[in-house]
């Protein structure tokens, strides 16, 4: 069973990464290891013993400082596995009883999702100022641009609804 490897496509949203962690985790019990991460929603596992391993997910945007940041996750017993996107993907053995986390502070917790709202913020106003934006009747693109705003207001309303979801996230994180 050593040296085999599989690959898996799973998508999970960015306030479902407890999730993601969680479904890592039970395949390094199963004996199954990340390996690498390719396309977002690709992983590639390793066959090895079963483990009791722990995953945590950061999101990084800033990166003047990467190798400062992965040595402060390494010194810390945290092995880097990849990244996919911003995110980054950490794991390490779990000791006992107690999980072992990234961030021990709500208010770092709190930040990842915050951080992750940024672009949603900055693109949603640009987002609204194309669909409102009038089209003349009398215009050779009137059908290229109606299918464009569908497709605009389509995306706009995914973008509302994974900024109510992180919200809700970083709410129930602060209690």
């Amino acid at each position: 069973m050593e040296n085999q490897t599989i690959r898996k496509f799973k998508l999970f949203f960015a306030w479902n990464d407890d999730k993601e962690e969680a479904w890592l985790s039970q395949m390094a019990r199963e004996g199954w290891h990340l390996q690498s991460l390719g396309f977002p929603g690709s992983y590639t596992f390793t066959a090895g013993k079963p483990r009791n391993d722990v995953y945590r997910l950061d999101y990084i945007i800033d990166r003047k400082n990467y190798q400062n940041y992965l040595q402060l996750f390494q010194d810390s017993g945290w092995e880097h596995v990849g990244e996919m996107g911003n995110w980054q993907y950490f794991r390490t053995r779990q000791q006992g009883s107690q999980m072992p986390e990234i961030y021990t502070d709500k208010a770092s917790n709190t930040q990842k999702y915050a951080l992750i709202m940024l672009p949603l913020i900055v693109f949603l106003p640009i987002f609204v100022w194309m669909i409102t934006r009038p089209i003349s009747l009398e215009s050779r693109f009137y059908d290229f641009y109606s299918t464009a705003k569908l497709a605009m207001s389509l995306i706009m309303m995914l973008y509302v609804y994974a900024m109510v979801r992180l919200l809700v996230r970083i709410n129930r994180l602060k209690k």
